[in-house]
């Protein structure tokens, strides 16, 4: 099987890569952006066209090579990859002084930054010098939701690649094919997931997925009065809190004690003072990246809403429109009755606000609590 074939959906836009590195001086450049909404699979495009460039003579996916250059394992490949707000300018320098190196067991030396979108303007401008004047076996690949996302002095220097969302009819015949999923509950896991492949390999494998999507999509009916609102928005940050807990903890945990092996701390033993401020340094990232974290728990919560008053509004508009959560006729038929589309596009805004001030500093607490009585009564906005 071809590299290219672990990229089900992005046929095209891989192809486009793979011509363009072919095609010699007129088509090969030191410098991508691959762009897609959520979903479609940037990364995982990224790291195939990597694979091809660093393995022209093993372009089987079985290969050793190939399955390190797909996990960004390949010793001539290094992949930034942040859970923090913003990649920081010290992350970039080690980035170009890595990209100088000249290339091992490889014709390119092949570096990818995940979330290019995550660069405030001053470190944007270390990495554009880099991409500018790149040493010639050094291949760029930036990933980002749309060009916009990038410095518009970096995108001018990079090819622009855009991927685009599969159907929901591919997303589920790969569940199937690859993942052994039933019919039923990969059309469903399919369309609740919005085509987003990731997340709907996680509702169709994961036991709890589909009871916890479903807890989400009840909140609605429990909006009943102040007291009952603010006791959900309490809830919900608390469930928020716990999963981006389950995904952290462990690696927390385990970069702090290759850290403390690296100073020569044993388990358990005392910690010098020399040795204090890097744990220190390590246990605020630590804490930012739970922070973010938590934060996009609370917007997955806030997208399943979102979909949620999609459908209803399509239904109280009687449009004829693909539906995201296909097997909740009955809780969108009253939804729909109990409100108009005036109040249910009011209701669609109150999320959207929601979303944007998770980016800000504003208490979580707050965010939640004033979604959820946007959601209970919409025209308290007005």
């Amino acid at each position: 099987m071809s590299v290219w074939d672990e990229l089900v959906g992005q046929e095209r836009a891989v192809d486009e890569l793979s011509r363009a590195s072919a095609a010699g001086s007129t088509g090969m450049t030191h410098a991508w952006l691959i762009t897609g909404p959520p979903g479609s699979g940037r990364s995982n495009a990224a790291r195939a066209f990597a694979a091809a460039l660093l393995t022209p003579d093993a372009g089987e996916a079985d290969s050793p090579a190939v399955q390190r250059a797909l996990r960004g394992t390949h010793e001539s490949m290094t992949v930034l990859s942040t859970q923090k707000s913003l990649i920081s300018i010290d992350e970039v320098r080690a980035l170009v002084s890595t990209a100088h190196q000249a290339p091992v067991n490889a014709p390119w030396r092949v570096v990818i930054i995940e979330d290019a979108d995550r660069m405030a303007e001053r470190t944007s401008n270390v990495l554009l010098k880099a991409i500018e004047e790149p040493p010639p076996s050094t291949v760029w690949i930036l990933c980002a939701p749309s060009p916009e996302d990038v410095l518009t002095t970096i995108r001018s220097r990079c090819r622009n690649v855009t991927l685009r969302i599969p159907s929901p009819d591919a997303v589920a015949a790969l569940l199937r094919e690859k993942a052994g999923v039933d019919a039923d509950t990969a059309r469903w896991a399919a369309h609740a997931s919005q085509s987003h492949i990731g997340r709907a390999r996680h509702l169709a494998t994961s036991p709890n997925a589909r009871s916890e999507r479903t807890f989400v999509l009840d909140i609605p009916r429990h909006l009943t009065s102040v007291g009952s609102t603010i006791r959900i928005a309490a809830r919900i940050v608390d469930v928020a809190k716990d999963r981006a807990k389950a995904r952290t903890e462990e690696r927390n945990a385990q970069e702090k004690e290759r850290l403390l092996t690296t100073l020569g701390v044993e388990a358990g033993g005392k910690i010098p003072p020399s040795a204090r401020a890097q744990i220190r340094r390590l246990e605020e990232e630590q804490k930012r990246r739970d922070v973010r974290a938590r934060n996009d728990e609370l917007d997955s919560i806030f997208i399943e809403l979102l979909s949620l008053y999609r459908d209803v509004l399509a239904a109280q508009l009687g449009a004829d429109t693909g539906r995201i959560n296909v097997d909740e006729d009955e809780r969108i038929a009253k939804l729909a009755a109990e409100g108009d589309s005036t109040a249910t596009l009011k209701r669609i805004d109150v999320l959207r606000q929601a979303r944007e001030r998770l980016a800000t500093n504003m208490s979580s607490a707050l965010v939640v609590e004033a979604a959820f009585v946007g959601l209970s009564n919409p025209w308290i906005t007005d």
